[in-house]
């Protein structure tokens, strides 16, 4: 059986959700939709059989759709899956789910009702350095966690900003944190387990926007390891690293790159003779554009088609935006916040 897909937004990002689309063959691409109308046809016409529009009504009732992948800016999120969701067709959606909270759950809910599918896009746990390191933390060769951390040292200059007017607003964006450093955080939580508290600070230092462009964090585990978040677009004069590192009493795994898909180190006290070259196939992901995407989109499609729980649902995504809003919280009140809270001051998603 072939799922057909259907794109809202026309972006940068849905060039990556097109090829990989294209590489799998129990997927199809029908059509997409934008607000701007040249910009959908422009991209509609790079991919043979798949119609334009500006009104995503008329694009779900014209044509035969499984899946409608979100590819719009991140404020526009919730909205538009509140829009698509009564056409009952499963829903993908690029991160983070939403900007609040209560919209998090606003479409959780909507999803719920209308029986389809919630899936948000964390490609990066499909990277194999990931992958390895993932499988050693459920063998438990880690013993106790002490410490994980992500570093996010990229450059993002004010031309950058300036191409989406949207981009670094707190109604629609959100800064370093929410936009560049989400996926990091996510893999974070994702290997370290629920967070018990968190302590944050922000600044914008050579971004002309709202938002942060720099920003640090302190967390406290529920099982009492610590972890450090470092989330910057002010690296100059080129982009450095984003890395996710675990610590534990047995060893210790760094896995660094541009986007967490190289292995640096792998160190453990039962490591034996033959792990090195067990790890070969897992020390970097495939040099191929949007090859973690494509993988996300294979487990998507598994689990429609099985019906089984994706690896990045909902509440996964719901998991991520709460430490997010978190963050933005303790920076914005200069305390320490606890998890399962009710936001207050954060800004983000505001108009």
């Amino acid at each position: 059986m072939t799922l057909n897909f259907a794109f809202i937004g026309c972006s940068s990002i849905a060039r990556k959700h097109a090829v990989s689309l294209e590489r799998i063959p129990e997927a199809n691409l029908v059509a997409v939709c934008d607000l701007d109308k040249n910009k959908a046809q422009e991209f509609a016409s790079s991919y043979q059989g798949v119609s334009a529009y500006q009104d995503y009504r008329a694009m779900l009732e014209e044509n035969p759709v499984d899946v409608v992948s979100v590819l719009t800016p991140s404020g526009c999120h919730a909205e538009n899956i509140l829009q698509v969701a009564p056409y009952q067709k499963h829903i993908v959606v690029e991160k983070p789910i939403a900007l609040k909270l209560d919209d998090a759950d606003a479409v959780i809910n909507a999803c719920d009702q209308n029986r389809i599918k919630l899936f948000v896009v964390q490609q990066n746990r499909f990277n194999l350095p990931i992958i390895k390191l993932r499988e050693a933390l459920q063998n438990q060769r880690f013993g106790k966690l002490c410490l994980g951390t992500v570093r996010v040292r990229w450059c993002r200059r004010q031309q950058y900003y300036d191409q989406s007017p949207w981009r670094g607003t707190w109604a629609m964006d959100g800064g370093a944190l929410t936009n560049q450093a989400s996926h990091h955080i996510d893999m974070l939580s994702w290997m370290m387990g629920p967070v018990e508290s968190v302590m944050a600070k922000t600044g914008t230092f050579l971004a002309d926007i709202e938002a942060e462009d720099t920003g640090l964090a302190i967390l406290k585990f529920a099982n009492g390891a610590l972890g450090v978040i470092e989330a910057t677009t002010a690296t100059r004069p080129q982009d450095l690293e984003g890395s996710l590192s675990i610590m534990g009493e047995k060893g210790s795994v760094e896995v660094g790159g541009f986007f967490m898909n190289e292995l640096k180190t792998w160190n453990f006290e039962d490591s034996t003779s033959t792990e090195e070259e067990e790890l070969e196939d897992h020390r970097k992901n495939p040099d191929l554009f949007a090859w973690n995407h494509t993988e996300y989109l294979k487990d998507v499609i598994t689990s429609i088609k099985e019906d089984t729980r994706g690896v990045v649902d909902g509440l996964e995504g719901r998991k991520s935006l709460e430490l997010i809003n978190a963050l933005y919280e303790s920076a914005e009140t200069g305390k320490e916040i606890f998890l399962r809270f009710k936001p207050r001051h954060c800004r983000l998603g505001l108009k």
